[in-house]
């Protein structure tokens, strides 16, 4: 498969120069440090005392303090959404930089884990070196309380040492509770560990309170390797000889130092600061009381929940972060909004699927006895409800889908609910959309999973018809389990049944066929499903087609 240069630009350029600036700035503060600690008349005699580890660990340090300033940008949810929901950012490719928000979030955490691994590494070999290189002439530089004392006792009577073991152990429990296949068997031991980042930062300002490393004051009166006071001229010959005439001189005063003031606030509290007035903004926003107005049983372990909010407002491809207290009172789950408010209904709602803790004990809080059997039709159900909280909304790559001329939304089983607000959208009349067409493709594993928006569906089908737009709505499904496989032979719904399918798509022929009828225009493409389908996707939108087609990739995450 040839890699189009076009469409390589459209879907990775903008991440990959972020990520060039980011890396640059990174090496450059990395460089800049070294540099300064080692070649600096400052730490001349600290560098004369701890070598190569002095630097190392300064230089990881810095970037350290940059990189947890930044992973804190991309979690500030509500002032990204109110930043690509403005007409400040008018531009499509910045609100697509927008979407890779997490991505960067994971980049800095897994620079934070180099960089930590280094700084650790080298100030392990400095405790040693304080130990060794014990200083009879300044006493003030050493960290050791004398020559040879053990550096493990030296790590564990020091406050940058305990506080250094402390942010390793809770940096070590967040970096293995993040990775996928933790995130996907256990969200809570995720959840839990992750928050451990609000310990973290305050371990973190008095790391360098202990002021373990320090500087010298006075270099004017007394410039590193002076001839000091109780030093004679043949002690110091061949020193003299590699220093040139300026050494040759007495020192005026004994060498003062003192530790560093502490820097790395300056770099953390301004972020710090702001997620933490988001995050107030949030937990005051999600405090207005939510109603349950409707909870619907679907087929395939699949809940309906309609909600009722005060002045809650919401786009098309937006989601929210859910907490019941009934369940866990700290534990906030993401869905996808299946319904906005809108001018005639103020009712908003979600789909979620019945897999993992949470969302086992969440139902049976909402549906108490559900019933074994899978029904068709959806049952209603009506009963007093648990408290809810609902925060957001918060912007997705869905929201896009309305701003190209063609758009291609994908979806795999549950991972249709982004574009179900979209047809829901397109239903209460789309004049203002710039979209002019929609390719709609649906795979799921079992026939019955289309009944969750079957309904919708053919209204949407109906409404074009009727307005004379029958092209304006390409809907494909399709099924890849055969086994036992039945028919949607309700009447309601012979529009798709014409258009269901069995087996799995073909992407590259959709692909070329797109191309085809769309020549020389931009398309978006939008997957929300399994990776298995968002590598295909993502391939394909890379590569070069006849048809001069480009297709910008926007795949949904949440996981």
């Amino acid at each position: 498969m040839v890699v189009s240069l076009r469409s390589w630009v459209a879907n990775e350029g903008g991440k990959h120069l972020v990520l060039m600036l980011w890396l640059a700035v990174n090496t450059w503060l990395f460089l800049k440090t070294f540099l300064l600690y080692s070649t600096g008349q400052q730490y001349r005699y600290l560098y004369k005392m701890l070598g190569l580890g002095l630097c190392i660990s300064r230089a990881s340090a810095s970037v350290l303090n940059l990189n947890c300033s930044l992973v804190l940008l991309p979690m500030c949810r509500s002032l990204l959404t109110f930043v690509r929901g403005t007409h400040t950012v008018s531009s499509r490719k910045t609100r697509r930089l927008l979407d890779k928000s997490k991505t960067f979030h994971v980049a800095c955490g897994v620079a934070i884990c180099i960089f930590s691994v280094v700084h650790v590494s080298a100030h392990l070999v400095n405790v040693v070196n304080f130990s060794v290189s014990y200083s009879d002439d300044f006493p003030a530089l050493n960290l050791a309380r004398y020559r040879g004392e053990d550096p493990k006792l030296i790590i564990l009577t020091t406050i940058p040492g305990v506080t250094g073991v402390l942010l390793v152990l809770i940096l070590f429990l967040m970096f293995t509770s993040s990775s996928y296949c933790v995130r996907v068997s256990n969200y809570e031991i995720f959840w839990y560990t992750h928050n451990l980042f609000i310990v973290f930062y305050i371990i973190l300002m008095v790391h360098m309170v202990g002021g373990a490393l320090k500087y010298q004051t006075n270099i004017e009166a007394h410039p590193p390797g002076c001839l000091r006071a109780n030093q004679s001229s043949t002690e110091q010959q061949g020193e003299e000889l590699e220093q040139g005439e300026d050494e040759e001189r007495r020192c005026r005063e004994e060498a003062h130092f003192q530790p560093h003031y502490p820097q790395t606030w300056l770099w953390v509290s301004g972020p710090l600061c702001l997620y933490c007035a988001e995050r107030l903004y949030r937990y005051i926003r999600s405090c207005d009381p939510v109603t349950i107005v409707t909870v619907i049983r679907h087929p395939c372990n699949v809940i309906e929940l309609r909600m009722l909010k005060k002045n809650f407002k919401a786009r098309p491809g937006q989601y929210i972060v859910l907490n019941c207290p009934g369940v866990s009172s700290f534990e906030n789950h993401p869905f996808t909004l299946t319904t906005c408010p809108t001018e005639n209904k103020e009712t908003f709602g979600i789909h979620l699927r019945v897999v993992g803790d949470w969302t086992e004990r969440f139902t049976q809080l909402l549906l108490p006895e559900p019933r074994i059997d899978l029904e068709i039709l959806p049952m209603v159900q009506q009963r007093r409800y648990p408290k809810l909280y609902v925060d957001g909304p918060f912007g997705s790559p869905s929201e896009e889908v309305f701003n190209y001329d063609v758009s291609v939304c994908v979806a795999g089983g549950i991972g249709v609910t982004p574009f179900a607000c979209v047809l829901h959208a397109l239903l209460d009349g789309w004049t203002g959309f710039r979209l002019q067409r929609l390719y709609f493709v649906w795979v799921c594993r079992e026939l019955q999973s289309f009944y969750w928006f079957a309904e919708l569906l053919c209204a949407v089908h109906h409404k074009l018809w009727q307005e004379n737009r029958p092209d304006y709505f390409n809907l494909r499904l399709y099924v890849s389990q055969t086994d036992n496989l039945q028919s949607m032979s309700e009447e309601k719904y012979r529009p798709l049944t014409s258009r269901l399918l069995v087996g799995r798509p073909r992407w590259k022929l959709l692909f070329d066929e797109i191309g085809k009828t769309n020549k020389h225009k931009r398309v978006g493409v939008f997957c929300c499903g399994p990776k298995g389908i968002s590598r295909t996707l993502h391939r394909l939108c890379n590569s070069a087609r006849s048809s001069g087609t480009t297709f910008e990739f926007n795949k949904e995450s949440f996981s």
